[in-house]
């Protein structure tokens, strides 16, 4: 399968489909903070096994996002072409931050078992409001998360590829959980991108390696006249050469 380039991309585009928005569920479960205090200094306290899973389990989701979205981006090859890049674009670069930030997680975790809740959640913040971390990896970044995949997803269908509901549902999932604060209801809004890009995912699957090589454009042929097959021009043989030279002394 790694020397079949259309096969490879196919298969690991489908599964990354799966497993970015199945581990994003799976955290939100597991998370101690789902249950009780959702501030990591304490929920860590509660349950530090589970309180770290939880936090790995959304790094890789939003990791594997990232990766999964630059395949989504080949079914955008011949329609909505420049809508797929835009969102590629914002997509890739919100999830990659999302990840980056859950290793502030372990910041808030060494403050909770050193000081009291409320002075390590006021510690944590004051290192999350320092401006390289603002700026770097939450603002606007966190955005680009939660509205890129929708966004994607609603590329994957302008091309084609799905039915409405498909970027209804990641919209309702990412976008909806926004206001909501972070505890059960938010297993519910969290299971529907598993819904929406696992729907793309078996459809991805269930392709034929030539059904996803299809995508590739066709460019014409770059064959220029430098590099054509040179066309042999006629030479004149010595009696046609000889014969011209009487015809021409004759008319003179």
């Amino acid at each position: 399968m790694f020397k079949q380039s259309a096969r490879f991309r196919r298969v690991a585009t489908g599964a990354l489909l799966i497993l970015a928005p199945l581990f994003l569920m799976i955290a939100v479960i597991v998370d101690p903070g789902t249950w009780g205090d959702d501030r990591e200094a304490v929920s860590y306290q509660a349950n530090p096994a589970l309180a770290q899973v939880e936090s790995v389990l959304y790094h890789w989701s939003w990791l594997l996002t990232a990766v999964a979205a630059i395949g989504l981006l080949h079914l955008t090859r011949r329609r909505a072409v420049v809508f797929g890049h835009i969102a590629g674009i914002v997509t890739v670069l919100g999830a990659a931050n999302m990840s980056a930030l859950m290793f502030s997680d372990p910041v808030e975790w060494w403050f909770g078992a050193h000081y009291p809740a409320e002075e390590a959640q006021r510690l944590t913040n004051e290192v999350l409001d320092l401006p390289g971390l603002v700026f770097g990896y939450q603002m606007p970044w966190i955005f680009f998360a939660l509205f890129g995949v929708p966004l994607l997803v609603t590329a994957v269908w302008r091309a084609g590829f799905v039915k409405w509901w498909v970027p209804a549902l990641a919209a309702v999932g990412y976008v909806g959980s926004l206001p909501v604060p972070y505890g059960p209801v938010t297993i519910v809004f969290w299971t529907l991108p598993l819904v929406s890009l696992g729907t793309i995912a078996l459809k991805v699957l269930r392709m034929t390696d030539e059904e996803w090589a299809s995508y590739y454009p066709h460019y014409p042929s770059t064959t220029t006249d430098a590099t054509a097959t040179p066309t042999a021009t006629p030479t004149a043989t010595p009696t046609a050469t000889a014969g011209a030279a009487v015809h021409a002394g004759t008319a003179a």
